[in-house]
């Protein structure tokens, strides 16, 4: 079998696009992360990857609870930062809005779309990376406005006030990333009157 040709690897994988995270630990590390999925219902996991060599690696590890902040599609100047490599690690969240979550005591960003608070569960060998499977112990994920509940799936609790004491309605849809850029979705369908 020939050798992989790694930039057209990379040119592929970037043609899936992904939505974009930020992950948390109650000591304020932070890491914006790409590879993110849910993988069971019963029990609730979820998984993300960490590269190997990343400071935040062993700092997840080590916490053994995180917490994960959907971005919502107006976040772009946070996932820039906290994929920022080198950057100071100390005051990494400061100037982002954020309270420590009720379940773990990390840090969740407050305009994010939804917040998963995780136990790890696992962790296996991904490579370069580590594959990170948390057991989800605590959900935030408010009614988006433009979406109305379904009778089998009731609206979820208000997210927290800002500091002033405002509810701000989530913005319409998330941050992704493709093809080596951040980027916003765009319905098909216009939505119905």
């Amino acid at each position: 079998m020939s050798e992989l040709d790694q930039t057209a690897f990379r040119r592929a994988v970037g043609r899936f696009a992904s939505g974009i995270v930020v992950v948390t630990t109650a000591t304020g590390h932070a890491m914006t992360v790409s590879a993110f999925a849910s993988v069971s219902l019963d029990p609730p996991l979820v998984l993300f990857c960490a590269e190997k060599i990343a400071r935040f690696h062993d700092a997840v590890l080590e916490a053994g609870s995180w917490a994960v902040s959907i971005l919502a599609e107006d976040d772009e100047k946070t996932a820039r930062w906290l994929a920022t490599r080198g950057r100071p690690l100390d005051g990494q969240l400061d100037g982002l809005a954020h309270h420590p979550g009720p379940a773990t005591g990390a840090p969740a960003l407050d305009d994010a779309l939804a917040v998963l608070e995780c136990q790890t569960d696992a962790v296996h060998d991904g490579g370069d990376h580590s594959i990170i499977v948390g057991r989800v112990v605590g959900v935030d994920a408010p009614q988006d406005p433009a979406i109305p509940a379904s009778p089998a799936a009731p609206a979820s609790p208000a997210a927290p006030a800002s500091p002033d004491g405002s509810r701000n309605p989530p913005p319409s849809g998330p941050l992704v990333h493709y093809s080596g850029a951040y980027r916003r979705l765009e319905p098909l369908d216009p939505p119905d009157p």
